[in-house]
């Protein structure tokens, strides 16, 4: 594959929009997969953040 043909598949995907990327819709969809992986941030800060402060509160 020629580099020219490269590009020429390329050109059927597009990017998303900021505005796009942050709507919520619902199915595989790349937004689904970008608040999924958000979320699963959130609820790591979270459940570190309730072990430290329950470690350094039990602790003495």
């Amino acid at each position: 594959m020629s580099v020219n043909q490269g590009n020429e598949a390329n050109k059927s995907t597009r990017l998303a929009s900021s505005s796009e990327l942050n709507s919520w819709k619902r199915g595989f969809t790349p937004q689904a997969e970008i608040w999924n992986g958000r979320m699963a941030i959130a609820g790591l800060i979270i459940v570190l953040t309730i072990l430290l402060a329950s470690n350094l509160i039990f602790s003495g």
